[in-house]
């Protein structure tokens, strides 16, 4: 009992040296004009799932990596979206050839192919009609039947029909391709060209991408399985921004505004402090949440606040309890980011 009448002694000392440093903090920052609340850090996180449903082929990251805004993280597998593309590449490379064959026109070649057509028609007709003359005078002296004349004569009309065809034919040849046929092959050109560009943006969906900056903090699917615009792959915690969900007691309200600066303490870096401004505050009272511990709060009404914090170097983390600190006396400008 002797023994351990010092030890008790030495407790109780430490004991009121500590309270006696906390009231005269607390009497130093009222003289000031500093006032603390206090909280813990929140932050955002975004669910990150592809846009295409395909199974995956590789993921790429781990729970509680950095990533860089832009960093792949994993992909689908891509086969059948290779095989349409280089189906449609074909049929784009053949209709770029028919605008090409269409915009030419008709070869030299053909034009004199054609004129031949003509030339050669108009002999035919030439040679018919002569035909027909003799077969005309020689059936009125009884010579030749008139059934053989009459056969000339409708062979006539159709060699005259093939020359007017064939005049029309190279007609068109020498004019060349319709306006409206080369315009109708280009729009058909460029319809596959828009389809092309929907199949590749649709390949670049099947890599799924960091949207910014931060901690992989959920890995939800592995290789293999099945993934869709329903189903995250990952959950990303945001570096920023940062902020402090604190409440602020109903008489302290008069003391806080929006803008106003604000410095923020955390157990893991004594003596240290990082710089905050006062983001929200709640138009709504609420009692104190359970989350504070102070027993002389509880039944108070109090007002959610959010301070953002200025964190460059990643160092709080998700729940980290802090204290903040804000002059009420400062101007209420907001400081630049």
């Amino acid at each position: 009992m002797k023994k351990a009448f010092p030890v008790i002694i030495l407790i109780l000392a430490v004991a009121g040296a500590y309270i006696y440093w906390q009231e005269q903090n607390k009497k130093q920052d009222e003289n000031t004009g500093i006032f603390k609340i206090y909280g813990t850090v929140d932050i955002r996180d975004a669910s990150l799932a592809f846009t295409e449903q395909e199974r995956i082929e590789v993921v790429l990251v781990e729970e509680g990596m950095r990533v860089k805004k832009g960093q792949v993280l994993a992909r689908l597998r891509t086969a059948k979206l290779d095989a349409a593309i280089k189906e449609l590449q074909a049929r784009i490379a053949a209709q770029q050839e028919t605008v090409a064959k269409l915009e030419a026109g008709s070869r030299s070649q053909e034009i004199d192919q054609a004129r031949a057509e003509v030339r050669a028609a108009k002999a035919r007709v030439a040679n018919i009609s002569r035909t027909v003359k003799r077969l005309k005078a020689t059936s009125q002296s009884g010579a030749t039947s008139i059934q053989n004349y009459d056969d000339a004569k409708a062979q006539l009309t159709v060699e005259q029909a093939q020359l007017d065809a064939d005049r029309k034919a190279l007609d068109l040849l020498i004019e060349g391709p319709r306006k409206e046929d080369i315009a109708a092959a280009r729009n058909q050109l460029d319809a596959l060209g828009a389809s092309l560009d929907q199949l590749q943006v649709r390949l670049s969906d099947m890599t799924l991408t960091a949207p910014a900056d931060g901690i992989i903090q959920s890995r939800i699917l592995e290789q293999g399985e099945l993934a869709g615009p329903s189903k995250p792959a990952f959950v990303l915690a945001l570096y920023d921004p940062k902020w402090v969900r604190a409440y602020v007691p109903e008489p302290m309200l008069g003391k806080i505004n929006l803008g106003m600066t604000a410095q923020i303490f955390t157990d893991s870096l004594p003596g240290q402090s990082l710089d905050g401004w006062v983001g929200f505050i709640s138009p709504v009272a609420e009692f104190t949440p359970r989350a504070v511990a102070t027993e002389d709060l509880r039944t108070q009404l109090v007002y959610e606040t959010r301070v953002f914090v200025k964190d460059p170097k990643d160092i709080l983390r998700l729940g980290t309890p802090v204290t903040v600190a804000i002059n009420e006396n400062q101007t209420q400008d907001r400081p630049a980011e």
